[in-house]
């Protein structure tokens, strides 16, 4: 229990003592940067605009990719149609052999070209693709670095 002699309270004191010092300024919010929400909002727009335009820079050359790969499936499947239909095993001989060795080496190696052709047009779309993310990426850190430093002003 307090005992009243060796725990001097004072009402007077303790109200000028408050009346004294303005206590509201340390429990008022500490002022912080403004942040430009529209600004961000129209940063982050940017970038999903950026990564749909990626996206249909993408599809359009995997569309251009897949029409290559039909092309090239049909032009063998021809190919090798008019081969069935055009070889005779009773006509076989050597130079028949011969012959037919060269068709089905020249059918490997534009098979081979067209392979080639088409990994390089998968490879250019995605090249494509990544360079408009990676641009809109470095424009979306360099807007942000800048609001920053206004943040900080």
């Amino acid at each position: 229990m307090l005992d009243p002699k060796s725990f001097p309270f004072d009402l007077e004191q303790m109200t000028e003592f408050f009346k004294a010092n303005d206590f509201t300024k340390a429990f008022a919010a500490p002022k912080m940067p403004e942040v430009d929400a529209d600004a961000m909002l129209a940063a982050q727009k940017k970038n999903m605009e950026t990564l749909v335009a990626a996206n249909k820079a993408a599809a359009a050359g995997y569309q251009e990719l897949f029409a290559k790969q039909v092309e090239v499936f049909e032009a063998t499947l021809a190919e090798a149609q008019k081969q069935v239909a055009d070889f005779d095993p009773s006509k076989m001989d050597a130079d028949a052999a011969a012959a037919q060795g060269e068709v089905a080496k020249a059918a490997f190696e534009k098979a081979l070209g067209n392979m080639t052709a088409l990994a390089e047009g998968a490879q250019k779309a995605n090249a494509d693709a990544f360079e408009a993310v990676s641009a809109g990426i470095k424009d979306s850190v360099t807007e942000l670095q800048e609001m920053a430093k206004t943040f900080t002003k």
